[in-house]
């Protein structure tokens, strides 16, 4: 029997850029995809810093730890360069930002865990705990899930396996940029703006345009799926439609081992060749891709 998506896991894969100053707030609202300016003490953010050309460079998931202390969770493989290219564009703002890895514990609770911790939060909503901050993030398998963010020292028992939680991750249907897919995607490609990572309603930001014309002139030709395999999965293997199998419908996002066997894997794909339902991988004759359910719906309209 698959284990259950219920414990508490640490999450070593997970780093932590700390934006420090009176204008921390102010500075990030003009560089990622969603409101830092209205974030309020009991809100997260998920959201994506962007290319000129709207491509997802990092994904974060961002809170207030306290005024002037803002936190970004994000993957530790991309964590230095995005912190090289945010500070780019600090110039005067009063902020400093730092790599703060080194001084918090991070860990992904699920199942009982996850609802004792926030119980009555929605989605991106938070609450403290002593020092520790607590993210409700969106469920897997129908299991609550949420993020722990602590300062270091204030560590949890673990009794979930790392590789139980990344499939979580996957069946949430909600990926995080990691090296092999940087710049590969608009956020709408990742869903994004269907699981509260994009504001369409704030100010600019890198890539703000295209995103926008993506949404509301029709141009989006891809989203993002989940998907089951026999043969392994990785972020960053293409996939192939049978039917025209002349050049890549598709991109892995994300990927992890399926407790029954076989990968689970996030894919963004043409949506024709999502329709066709005859998906491989890695190559025109690879491993057949099953198509499965989405656990949220895709906005049609903002």
């Amino acid at each position: 029997m698959p284990p259950a998506l219920d414990g508490t896991s640490a999450l070593p894969h997970l780093g932590v850029i700390r934006a420090q100053g009176d204008e921390a707030r102010k500075f990030l609202q003009g560089q990622l995809t969603n409101d830092f300016g209205l974030l309020g003490p009991s809100d997260a953010r998920l959201a994506a810093f962007c290319s000129a050309k709207g491509r997802m460079l990092a994904t974060f998931v961002g809170f207030e730890r306290e005024p002037g202390d803002v936190l970004l969770v994000t993957p530790r493989d991309t964590l230095a360069a995005t912190l090289k290219r945010l500070s780019m564009f600090v110039l005067r703002a009063k902020v400093k930002l730092t790599d703060a890895s080194d001084q918090f514990a991070l860990h992904g609770l699920a199942g009982s865990a996850a609802d004792a911790a926030t119980s009555g939060l929605p989605a991106w909503g938070k609450r403290r705990e002593g020092d520790a901050d607590l993210v409700r993030l969106y469920p897997a398998e129908g299991q609550a899930r949420a993020l722990r963010v602590a300062p270091v020292g204030d560590a949890l028992t673990e009794t979930l396996a790392l590789s139980t939680w990344l499939w979580g991750e996957v069946r949430s249907g909600i990926a995080q940029v990691t090296t092999p897919i940087v710049d590969a995607f608009v956020p709408q490609m990742l869903n994004y703006e269907s699981v509260g990572g994009v504001n369409f309603k704030k100010g600019c930001y890198p890539g703000q345009e295209v995103v926008a014309r993506s949404q509301f002139r029709g141009t989006l030709k891809r989203r993002a799926f989940i998907v089951h395999a026999d043969a392994e999965l990785q972020a960053g293997q293409e996939v192939f439609d049978a039917v025209d199998p002349s050049q890549p419908c598709g991109l892995v996002a994300e990927a992890a081992p399926a407790p029954g066997g076989g990968f689970d894997a996030i894919v963004s794909l043409q949506l024709a060749a999502a329709d066709h339902g005859t998906l491989r991988a890695g190559a025109a004759d690879g491993a057949s891709l099953q198509l499965l359910p989405l656990p949220y719906p895709l906005l049609a309209d903002v």
